[in-house]
């Protein structure tokens, strides 16, 4: 099949492994596609003003229906080329990815608004729910 006719999205999934920007980035490349946007989320130190020692992420069962709900809809509002989202769950350490989506479109303005539009959604409206933990012993979840 050639890239014009196939389908553009091209990886969706939410992992208990650690994810690889290379793979992602792979996934959307595109002879037809003048630009590409990537964005990766990691694990910061703090939030709030505390110090964060780690966090976990859990998904409910629903969340890669939701996840390709979204991607279809950012497929369907922009000149997407290809597209491709990945989402880590389980127990994650201070600089480990945790979530990165790509989008590659004709030109580098729609692969920006693509991309931007792609992870706020995914943020918004799939059910993965983040339990911080921080140093102090104190933990909240976040999106629950």
């Amino acid at each position: 099949m050639s890239a014009a006719n196939e389908h553009p999205i091209r990886l969706l999934a939410i992992r208990d492994t650690p994810l690889s920007l290379d793979e992602v980035f792979a996934a959307v490349g595109d002879p037809a596609a003048g630009g590409t946007a990537l964005f990766v989320g990691t694990v910061r130190d703090h939030d709030g003003g505390a110090d964060v020692a780690g966090l976990g992420y859990s998904a409910h069962p629903s969340a890669e229906g939701e996840l390709r709900r979204v991607a279809e809809a950012v497929a369907a509002d922009f000149p997407v080329r290809a597209l491709a989202a990945v989402h880590r769950v389980g127990d994650l350490a201070v600089g480990d990815l945790a979530v990165v989506v790509a989008v590659s479109c004709p030109h580098r303005a729609e692969a920006f608004a693509a991309c931007r539009r792609l992870i706020d959604d995914l943020k918004s409206e799939v059910p993965i729910w983040k339990h911080q933990v921080f140093s102090d012993g104190t933990e909240e979840w976040v999106g629950a």
